[in-house]
């Protein structure tokens, strides 16, 4: 899986850390606020978006009358807390990036989230350190599936796209990967184990977690 590859490149939520349960309860929480009951269809149609397209997506799809900027805090308010007291790192996740540090693999993380709460959840577990690059969509053009997120990883880490390899816990997020040249590995989250089929079709890999044989095998 590592052959001819210099950068291992990381989603967040779903794929580092047991989070994506968090997003459909701040949904609930925060779309309560003005009255409108949640439907399992918002989510999936805000999948890959960056934080700011959230917003934009809410605002007018709901009529919020609050800023963009107004949604995001909110947003980070309530999901502070539960970065620093309710999230985990997925099993082996740990281990694996300390094996990918001492083997001279380069790092770096993707994500939809903003780069505070990303900030705010490798601190809380301990992992900051052991990646060379951080960055958040918010920062490119446009979300997943577009591959602006990882092609902007890979050159900060000084690494060309075809010698890079994505963990990606949602299909746009494995298509983001595809769609920047990448190898792509799936990981299975409860969030979306209805699109398991289609998530392993689109990668080159896939893995329940980073316990794995495919995972251990690399790292004997």
């Amino acid at each position: 899986m590592l052959s001819g590859i210099d950068a291992v490149l990381f989603d967040l939520d779903g794929t580092l850390i047991d989070s994506m349960w968090m997003w459909e309860a701040i949904d609930i929480e925060y779309l309560a606020r003005f009255g409108i009951p949640f439907e399992k269809s918002y989510q999936q149609g805000i999948e890959g978006m960056s934080m700011t397209e959230t917003a934009v997506y809410f605002k007018e799809r709901f009529g919020i009358k609050d800023s963009v900027e107004k949604m995001k805090a909110d947003w980070n308010d309530m999901a502070i807390h539960k970065y620093r007291h309710d999230i985990k790192l997925k099993p082996g996740v740990m281990e694996f990036l300390i094996w990918l540090n001492k083997n001279g693999i380069k790092t770096g993380i993707g994500t939809s989230n903003s780069m505070e709460l990303c900030v705010e959840a490798l601190s809380a577990r301990g992992v900051e350190d052991y990646f060379q690059s951080v960055h958040t969509s918010n920062e490119v053009k446009a979300g997943k599936p577009s591959p602006d997120i990882y092609l902007l990883v890979a050159k900060e880490l000084g690494v060309e796209p075809e010698r890079c390899l994505v963990f990606e816990d949602l299909y746009q997020g494995i298509c983001a990967g595809k769609n920047a040249g990448m190898k792509t590995c799936a990981i299975a989250d409860d969030y979306s184990k209805d699109t398991w089929q289609k998530k392993i079709e689109a990668a080159d890999y896939w893995i329940n977690d980073f316990t794995d044989d495919l995972v251990l095998q690399v790292m004997r």
